[in-house]
């Protein structure tokens, strides 16, 4: 017998990297010094979160979808910016963030706030999350910016209770 449905999904947008730019990725996480009590995030877990939209119902999980696919073509990334943020969050950032890549973000914004989800008010800072609790970890000196062709689509995706990883929902684009 199938176990019952969840009442909820936790769920988030984002653009997940092709696998040059993955692997660019876990090459540049490596060449970090890393505090032994950091909690680096699964190579295959890395993204650029467009919007983190959090539980959802079961039943609205349909609704949302249809009013999620924003249309848009694309863009150039440089990620170009390694730091540890406040609170121990080791990331990767954009200093620059593309017209068409602020447009996705801002139209997403707007079908979710119609959904009547929260979204976030802060300024968009693109991003890749390397690790959690890192306080004291250190990007190398220097690095080359890397590249990423955002392709023109990106993912709905589903964080699994537990920590045990993310479900695809739907592609967009």
């Amino acid at each position: 017998m199938a176990a019952p449905p969840p009442a909820s999904l936790r769920l988030f947008l984002a653009l997940w990297p092709p696998a040059p730019v993955g692997a660019a990725l876990r090459s540049h996480a490596d060449a970090w010094t890393w505090p032994p009590n950091a909690r680096r995030t699964r190579p295959e877990r890395l993204h650029i979160t467009l919007h983190f939209i959090g539980e959802v119902p079961s039943a609205e999980v349909l609704p949302l979808q249809a009013a999620l696919h924003v249309p848009w073509p694309g863009c150039d990334l440089v990620l170009d910016r390694a730091g540890v943020w406040p609170g121990g969050i080791a990331v990767l950032e954009g200093t620059q963030v593309p017209d068409a890549l602020q447009a996705l973000h801002a139209a997403l914004g707007e079908n979710l706030r119609a959904c009547g989800a929260a979204v976030e008010t802060r300024r968009y800072r693109p991003h890749v999350t390397f690790a959690r609790k890192a306080q004291g970890a250190r990007p190398p000196g220097e690095f080359a910016p890397l590249r990423w062709q955002a392709a023109p689509e990106y993912l709905l995706m589903q964080s699994l209770p537990g920590g045990r990883g993310y479900v695809p929902l739907q592609r967009f684009g």
